[in-house]
């Protein structure tokens, strides 16, 4: 298989390696940003809360329900400094620079964060 629908599918595989190879290490994952975007990708990739624990989000409109589909808690980002997830993933991929320099904090701890898109990158 070539072209867009190879390179989807090797992200997803790429996604689903990278978050069960920290989960077999016992890391706790989470994300940030409850955005459609995220929501569709962890669907399509069949990401669910046993790899991803809960995503913060600032929206109170947003905050105690969950991702549809994948049914991944959406919490307030003070859960976030709570329980110290060594990985957030980075939901809304496409403003990574503006969430990373706002959740710098989390490298207090020894966190680091993911991006899926374009590529799994950890940084």
């Amino acid at each position: 298989m070539t072209g867009f629908q190879a390179q989807v599918d090797q992200l997803k595989y790429d996604m689903l390696e990278t978050l069960i190879r920290l989960k077999r290490e016992g890391a706790v994952v989470a994300g940030y940003g409850a955005a459609a975007k995220g929501s569709t990708t962890f669907n399509y990739c069949g990401i669910r809360p046993d790899l991803v624990q809960f995503v913060c989000d600032r929206a109170p409109s947003k905050v105690n329900k969950y991702l549809p589909g994948c049914h991944i808690p959406i919490v307030p980002e003070e859960h976030l400094k709570a329980v110290k997830p060594d990985y957030v993933i980075i939901v809304p991929w496409n403003i990574r620079t503006e969430i990373s320099n706002q959740l710098s904090y989390i490298r207090e701890w020894g966190g680091k964060f993911i991006t899926l898109v374009p590529q799994v990158e950890i940084f």
